[in-house]
Formats: C-alpha cells, structure tokens, sequence
C-alpha cells in the first residue's frame, strides 16, 4: 500500500509543513491543543459554523486531498470518540428541550462517521465510506481495511486517516482513570517524567493511498493488533508479521515508540526497544502531540516524511541513533491503554 499524498493538524506547525523544516511549537501544559490553518480559505462558511472540532480537523486535513484526488474509491477514517463534545451537546439537549424538537446540527456533526461523511459530500465520492471505532487501535483498523480492500482488487486509490479531538467530557472522563499528569510538565521532560499519567493531545493526519504507484512517498507494508498480551505474544506478534515480508528483527532499523511520560506504560516500550529491536534506532513522537487514541496516524505521517529523506526534525524525536543511513523499515509500536497494542511496518 503506497503513500502518495498526506496533510495534518496537529500540535505542531505540520499544515503548511514549517515543522518538516525543523520548527518545533513548545507545550507546557496539560492538553496539547492542534494549530489550526485558516479553514476559510476552502471550506464555505455556512458549513464551517455548524462544525465541530473533529469534523474542522478532518475536513481541513481531507478535503485538499479530496480535492486534489478526485478519482477516489473511498474514504475510511479511523477515531475513537468522533466529535464527542456535539455529542453530548446534543444529549444535553434531549434533557433541556423534555425530549421535544432537537436542533439537528449537534446530532449531524456527533456521529463518529461525520467526517468520512462530510469529506464524502464536499468531494462528491460516492465510493466505499466507513469509520472505525476500536479505541486505540481505530487507525490501525482503518489501514487493515485499506489492505484488505487492495487484496481485493476493486479498489485502486483511497483516503484513510485518524481524528481525535479534545473536549472537556472525554478530557474529564479520561482524569478519572488517572490517565492524565497532575503536574505541569515541560514538552522537553515528558518522555523521561518518573510519575504516572500523560498529556492529552488532538490531532488529524490523512493520507491517499494507492494499490501501485511508480511515484510515491513510502510504502505500509502491514499493520498488526494484539488485545490483553504478554511479553511472549508480543514477540510471537512482531514475529509473525514480519514473517509475512521475509524480515527478520535485525532489518527493522528505526523503531518509533509511543512512550507518553506515564511511568506505569513504560515497560512494554522498553522490551521492544531494549529486548527486541536494540539494534534500531528509536524515537518517540508524543512529546510533540501528546497522547490520544489514533496517535499513531501521526506517527505515520511522521515515519512517511523520515523515509522520504526529511531528516531537519529527527532532532525533536530522537532517543537512541546509532545508525546514521536513510531508513527502510520503520517500525511503529503504540498502546493506548496497555490493553490494546498495534504495530505499523513500513518500508520505502
């Protein structure tokens, strides 16, 4: 599955690619909150107004490359809790109104599939649509479909992204859980913090994707889910999808880990880049997004511009580099929640 195009939002300056540059926007906070572009400048008012955060991101991130792809098959797009913050406004309205008329904007824009819906209606695709709701693992569900669909063979191009947003009920939820730092911790001191919990963070990151192309930016060569495992079916994971491409542990070069900050997430971590793949270089990547349930397609984008030869910002995410060469594996390795585990492969 080939990368042939790809736009995000983030915490960074990622839209108009000053972070490719070797910019770097610092945080100190507790919630990392996306840069968002001047979305007037292609999305119509009228539409703009009703939309909620997720639904802005995904469409700001998506609706270039609709437009510029207009020979779309579809569009999937991976995210855990959708625009969560019209959800519960419109829960809260079903309270307020006695169960009486709804303003039916907050229920149009709440549903997790409002974006791959909206991106739909704004390019006129009439293509395969779907959105995956798997919790941590969403995006790596969304790219697992995008394969399957080119296995197939009906499909040739498609968009695939991950969305999240942060709002003040899943933010609060999440507290209670303890799933989120106390202390105000510098972006710089994050991955190395000795206490529990993380930072919250947002983001949209979308890519065009191609069953074959003779010109493109990297290749996802496999994704891989594992629920509830041990350090055993972890390795047996790994193991086996590499299998799948006659790679050995020894050709993973790169590895990119989701440390977070939270002492208590760190372990697994450790055994990938300690245990398994100790030969690869290692980076990390929350410390410039923060933590969130499709993270991962962030680090997509990310290992997409490394194996494309952009190296200005590896000084932001670097924890281990050895081998100065050009990647050609990078591995992907995230959990959100020490329940769901997910592995990336790509390759250029």
């Amino acid at each position: 599955m080939f990368i042939t195009d790809l736009k995000a939002i983030s915490p960074q300056l990622t839209y108009n690619a000053e972070f490719l540059g070797g910019e770097k926007t610092s945080h100190e906070d507790t919630v990392y909150h996306v840069i968002e572009p001047d979305y007037m400048e292609f999305i119509p008012k009228g539409l703009l107004r009703r939309m909620g955060k997720a639904v802005r991101m995904g469409v700001g991130a998506g609706l270039p490359l609709v437009k510029k792809h207009a020979d779309l098959d579809g569009v999937i797009i991976g995210t855990a809790n959708g625009g969560l913050e019209d959800c519960i406004k419109f829960l809260n309205q079903i309270v307020e109104y006695d169960e009486g008329t709804l303003t039916p904007t907050n229920f149009v824009q709440s549903t997790p599939n409002a974006v791959a819906g909206q991106l739909a209606l704004m390019g006129e695709n009439r293509g395969y649509n779907i959105t995956y709701t798997n919790g941590g693992t969403s995006f790596e569900n969304a790219l697992l479909d995008a394969l399957l669909l080119f296995e197939e063979g009906t499909n040739k191009k498609l968009l695939i992204g991950g969305i999240e947003e942060i709002s003040d009920y899943n933010y609060n939820i999440d507290s209670l859980s303890h799933k989120y730092k106390k202390e105000i911790v510098k972006d710089t001191e994050l991955i190395d913090s000795t206490t529990p919990g993380t930072v919250c963070g947002e983001g949209a990151a979308l890519f065009v994707v191609e069953n074959n192309a003779d010109s493109y930016l990297a290749q996802i060569k496999d994704v891989a889910q594992i629920t509830y495992p041990n350090e055993e079916d972890i390795t047996q994971c790994l193991i086996e999808m590499l299998n799948r491409h006659d790679l050995k542990l020894t050709d993973i070069d790169s590895v990119m880990l989701g440390y977070n900050g939270d002492i208590d997430h760190n372990s697994w971590y450790e055994y990938i880049e300690n245990a398994l793949l100790v030969h690869s270089n290692s980076y990390s990547f929350k410390n410039l997004i923060g933590d969130y349930r499709t993270c991962t397609s962030f680090a997509t984008w990310l290992a997409t511009h490394m194996l494309n030869g952009e190296t200005s910002f590896n000084k932001h995410i670097a924890r281990r580099v050895s081998n100065t060469d050009a990647p050609k594996n990078i591995l992907i390795y995230n959990h959100f929640d020490t329940v769901r585990h997910g592995f990336i492969l790509m390759t250029k």
